[in-house]
């Protein structure tokens, strides 16, 4: 059976159901995404399973819910396999390190977790008749060739180098859950994520928006990969959660990845540059030696999220970073918050 899974907090008996929606199971429930979600889906009127090894995820990040009476967080990698007897509904899979330092830190742990951990939870929803998400990533494009990346690009990915852990664990996952679909008629979800930010990223992600924001508010210096003409672009996590359950909840599945992001592109010079300004920091900009196989641009295609979810992005970044410079600054406990100094209308806003 493999390690025992161990309870943190038991709302309910996990062979019962009790919720209005029905139950759903988070795995990497107190990670950054998976905490939004689960909060989401307990405020929806699911009871909701949260399953995390924290080798990545707080506890903290679930604080708004723990003593909610419809949630559960159960100490558990999903490597190892689930009892057959665990009832839900509904299992939405985010259970992989997503930044570099995080997913290259253990390599083979990473790729298993996609693979192996894929594989325990596509058996638990055959078992179970229950949907299943996977929350794949704009990773699988690579270094991409086309741009904007659609659905139907298949990539240009190195499959050996630092990152393709990372890369190729998702790319396999994704080939599992369209294969279990097709051979045991599963209701499967998958979403390619691109770039997202917001509260409950740690200090030590990794990442391009908490690098930045870090640095800025401790007064170091903005540690700028290359010439920061590279683009990314930057989708605030409400609205990605929106997409998860818009996604989820679609009438009929879609047979192919859906691209879950924001449209709109900046460079990270550009974003350095209003992190600087919303902090009012003096932190200068230094470049470093680009690292293997950074892509140089990514930028979603969501043409189909629009028709077929109703959905897109309405969080412009200045919203956005104003929140996450928030958060980051209560959780440094460091300094206070500073209004920036200008209105940033020389830079391109992401709104709806």
């Amino acid at each position: 059976m493999g390690r025992v899974i161990k309870v943190l907090k038991l709302g309910t008996n996990p062979g019962r159901r009790r919720a209005d929606r029905g139950r759903a199971l988070v795995a990497g429930g107190a990670g950054f995404l998976g905490s939004h979600l689960c909060q989401r889906l307990v405020s929806d009127g699911y009871e909701v399973i949260a399953l995390d090894n924290f080798h990545t995820g707080k506890k903290y990040n679930l604080a708004a819910i723990a003593r909610d009476a419809s949630f559960t967080c159960i100490k558990h990698d999903i490597v190892d396999e689930l009892p057959a007897d665990f009832a839900v509904d509904e299992i939405y899979n985010l259970a992989c390190p997503a930044s570099p330092p995080h997913y290259q830190a253990d390599p083979i742990h990473t790729f298993k977790t996609s693979v192996l951990g894929s594989i325990n939870l596509l058996e638990l929803a055959r078992r179970h008749n229950a949907k299943i998400f996977q929350a794949s990533t704009s990773e699988v494009y690579g270094d991409p060739l086309v741009h904007p990346q659609p659905e139907g690009y298949f990539g240009n990915v190195n499959t050996h180098g630092p990152r393709s852990c990372y890369d190729e664990g998702k790319r396999s996952a994704e080939t599992l859950f369209f294969d279990y679909s097709r051979t045991y008629g599963i209701d499967v979800r998958v979403a390619r994520i691109f770039n997202t930010y917001g509260p409950r990223m740690q200090p030590d992600d990794g990442r391009v928006v908490s690098n930045f924001i870090v640095q800025a508010l401790r007064g170091d210096d903005i540690t700028v990969y290359g010439s920061g003409a590279q683009t990314r672009s930057f989708c605030f996590v409400n609205d990605l959660i929106e997409g998860f359950v818009r996604l989820m909840n679609a009438a009929a599945a879609p047979q192919h990845p859906v691209n879950l992001g924001n449209p709109v592109e900046f460079t990270i010079m550009e974003l350095a540059e209003l992190v600087i300004d919303y902090t009012n920091s003096p932190s200068r900009i230094v470049h470093r030696p680009l690292p293997v196989d950074d892509p140089r641009q990514r930028k979603p295609d969501i043409s189909f999220a629009r028709q077929h979810l109703g959905w897109e992005p309405k969080v412009a970044l200045s919203e956005g970073l104003a929140n996450t410079t928030a958060y980051f600054d209560a959780l440094l406990g460091g300094r206070r918050f500073v209004v920036p100094r200008s209105v940033h209308a020389s830079v391109r806003e992401a709104t709806a």
